[in-house]
């Protein structure tokens, strides 16, 4: 016995140096750490318990062969829950993915799903392992299936923190979160080399696939940090506001504070900017609010707070940028994190103020009609408690596509100087009474004039209020409490939609 304990523990001890120490300190010398590190700083002190750590690829010689090919999996908690983890071993044939490699992933994400735990992938690869030839590729289609299988079933993660390239980036893609490493992190799919070769285009790793290019232009990541423990404390963070299970919803309370500062937040001037962000804060629990893809399609803001010690997700309007209108990427930003928050049951708050959708011949071009109706579907096949809040703008049919009552909003409240028209008072009075306007003594005091009428007659929210569009008109400062009253409400909501396969959304 003794004899095979130690053949055991000298099993372990192969598998736990992957490649090398030699190879771990290239690793660590680049600023990155070994796989093994990831895990330990990722999960709740000796909580880590390791699956499979003795598979070995089939394809290799014996000499070439390496216990856990290049890929340590397994399972432990965060902050106490449960969570499975894999981490791409670097050391190991530069991380690229094998057959047994595939087999490890896919098999973690089959137990995490039967227990409906999410699953945590670490990403640090070449790609495919071209030893293996094809059977590697179609590893990278059973990972795909499983991504695709358990979407909405299971919280998935992705984070880059070394190379991601070739077919390998679109397990992260189809993943609902992105974190990247800033440093080290790259996701592309062609590599600079081989763009020169074919396009004759030049370019480095860093401006092709890196962390600021992808969360701020591209959109594919949500989160980035200066060092992998910045980005691992991420992880934690978002982890933190998901239910622990899509059918179970923790406990909320109605909170009786209030905020007279909000009333000074927003300008009274409908043209003057300010940053929503604030506003957000003040309806939310105390520092509680997590934004999601800060620096991408700026001109709306996504993200987690807790509301009543209970997790919601805000969409709202940043007039801050763009005036807060509506373009292609900010209709993609919502509409993928609104269908996040209804395949795992959290309420949706929509804090409102916004112009129209952006005006122009490239929005236009790019399919601005076609990107603003995933905003229209996700809003409306969404069957989570849907509250919004309009504070000051809701013009035409960007008001119609940000949560109101006509596409399925549970409940609609307005401060009292909102505006919800077809268009800008402004706009509206210089159509409807140009010929009064052009014949006046005094064409811009009538313009003002025709103007105030309007906005008196068309735009106020109690025009609205009286067609039932306005469930309530409230005061600034009293917003939080009614908000947390309304989802208390609306916490055991259930809404029977016509059976079917799936929508046909508009990609």
């Amino acid at each position: 016995m003794n004899e095979h304990i130690g053949h055991l523990y000298n099993r372990r001890r192969q598998a736990e140096e992957g490649g090398g120490h030699a190879k771990q300190a290239e690793q660590r010398k680049k600023g990155k750490l070994t796989a093994r590190e990831r895990i330990a700083y990722l999960l709740d002190e000796d909580s880590f318990i390791e699956l499979y750590p003795f598979m070995e690829s089939r394809s290799l010689t014996r000499e070439q062969r390496i216990l856990g090919d290049g890929v340590v999996t397994g399972y432990g908690t965060i902050d106490g829950r449960s969570v499975y983890v894999f981490a791409q071993d670097f050391t190991v044939f530069g991380g690229a993915l094998g057959e047994t490699h595939a087999k490890k992933i896919t098999s973690l994400m089959d137990l995490a799903a039967k227990n409906k735990a999410p699953i945590i992938g670490l990403n640090d690869s070449g790609g495919a392992r071209i030893q293996e030839g094809v059977v590697s590729l179609d590893g990278y289609g059973h990972i795909f299936y499983r991504n695709v299988l358990y979407s909405g079933v299971i919280p998935q993660i992705s984070v880059i923190l070394g190379p991601c390239a070739g077919g390998a980036v679109y397990s992260p893609a189809l993943t609902d979160f992105i974190f990247m490493a800033e440093d080290t992190g790259r996701m592309f799919i062609t590599g600079p080399k081989v763009i020169e070769k074919v396009t004759g285009e030049q370019v480095d790793a860093e401006s092709l696939g890196g962390a600021g290019i992808h969360n701020a232009v591209s959109g594919n990541a949500h989160f980035s940090g200066k060092t992998e423990e910045e980005v691992l404390a991420g992880v934690k963070k978002l982890l933190s506001y998901l239910p622990l299970d899509k059918q179970i919803s923790s406990p909320s309370s109605v909170d009786e504070v209030s905020s007279s500062l909000i009333n000074r937040l927003v300008p009274a001037d409908s043209t003057k900017p300010y940053d929503v962000r604030a506003v957000i804060q003040e309806l939310a629990d105390p520092k509680s609010f997590f934004e999601i893809q800060p620096y991408f399609a700026k001109n709306i803001v996504i993200g987690f707070a807790k509301h009543g010690q209970k997790t919601i997700g805000i969409v709202a309007n940043q007039p801050k940028h763009l005036a807060g209108s509506l373009t292609i990427d900010a209709a993609d930003k919502a509409a993928r994190f609104i269908r996040f928050c209804d395949a795992f049951d959290i309420p949706l708050l929509t804090v409102e103020d916004v112009p129209g959708f952006l005006p122009g011949i490239q929005q236009e071009h790019n399919g601005i009609i076609r990107h603003g109706a995933k905003l229209l579907f996700a809003y409306a096949e969404a069957t989570v408690p849907k509250v919004t809040l309009i504070i000051r703008k809701a013009y035409g049919g960007s008001y119609v596509a940000m949560n109101s009552k006509s596409i399925g909003a549970d409940l609609v409240f307005a401060w009292p100087n909102a505006e919800i028209a077809v268009m800008g008072a402004e706009g509206a009075a210089s159509i409807l009474y140009d010929k009064d306007i052009e014949a006046s003594a005094d064409p811009q005091k009538t313009k003002r004039e025709k103007t105030a009428e309007y906005k008196k007659q068309n735009a106020s929210p109690y025009k609205a209020a009286a067609c039932g569009m306005v469930d309530d008109i409230i005061l600034p400062e009293e917003s939080r409490k009614r908000l947390i009253q309304a989802f208390h409400m609306l916490a055991h909501k259930t809404e029977e939609r016509p059976k079917k396969k799936h929508g046909n959304i508009p990609l």
